[in-house]
């Protein structure tokens, strides 16, 4: 059942609750075994979720199941490469200010194919179709500080944890995270998820 908390949750607690629902996934004891009718009565009435992800459109990455949550606790936004478009912002505020999440989540995924196409552009000179370019675009900012000398899976990571880094920052940095962040009634945390283990590691603030 979604949980309802008769006390606004943490940003402490929030994240507790996903590093929770992630090891409860990876060990293979997740809590979602089917949907009870009485859920979509209450979820009808109104969403209460504790945390907001912001995270790839890869099929392989779905929050919702990584995290071991059930209907109504995450609100989720998908893009490919978890980039920062003027319409995925409108989406996060839109979850800051009438949902209230109190932690957001920019989350990457190991071998992530849109940032992959980004460092290929840059390294490579490789062409990419055109709607993809403005996914590239996005990203190659964040490939400034990525150590080019490194092998190419290497590179990728760094990559990866680079593209993300670069969305929480304009996050923090946007208006009305800025305002949120000073409130102390948000956090945003960077995690990278790994596709070969199921563990979502968390990124340190630097």
């Amino acid at each position: 059942m979604a949980h309802k908390p008769d006390s606004p949750i943490t940003p402490d607690d929030a994240l507790h609750r996903l590093i929770e629902g992630n090891a409860r996934y990876r060990s293979g004891h997740s809590r979602f075994t089917g949907l009870l009718p009485q859920m979509l009565v209450e979820l009808a009435h109104g969403q209460q979720p504790f945390a907001t992800i912001l995270g790839c459109a890869d099929s392989r990455v779905p929050p919702e199941l990584i995290f071991d949550a059930v209907l109504g606790e995450l609100f989720v936004v998908r893009v490919a490469g978890n980039v920062l478009s003027p319409e995925v912002a409108g989406s996060l505020e839109y979850a800051a200010a009438y949902l209230d999440t109190p932690l957001f989540v920019v989350l990457g995924h190991e071998g992530c194919g849109a940032v992959k196409a980004a460092v290929e552009a840059e390294r490579d000179g490789a062409p990419v179709r055109a709607r993809i370019q403005h996914l590239v675009d996005a990203i190659v900012p964040a490939l400034d500080g990525v150590d080019a000398s490194l092998d190419p899976k290497e590179q990728l990571t760094a990559a990866v944890e680079a593209n993300v880094r670069l969305t929480l920052r304009l996050i923090a940095e946007s208006p009305e995270g800025r305002a949120r962040l000073e409130s102390g009634r948000m956090m945003i945390v960077g995690a990278v998820y790994d596709l070969a283990t199921a563990h979502v590691r968390l990124l340190d603030l630097a």
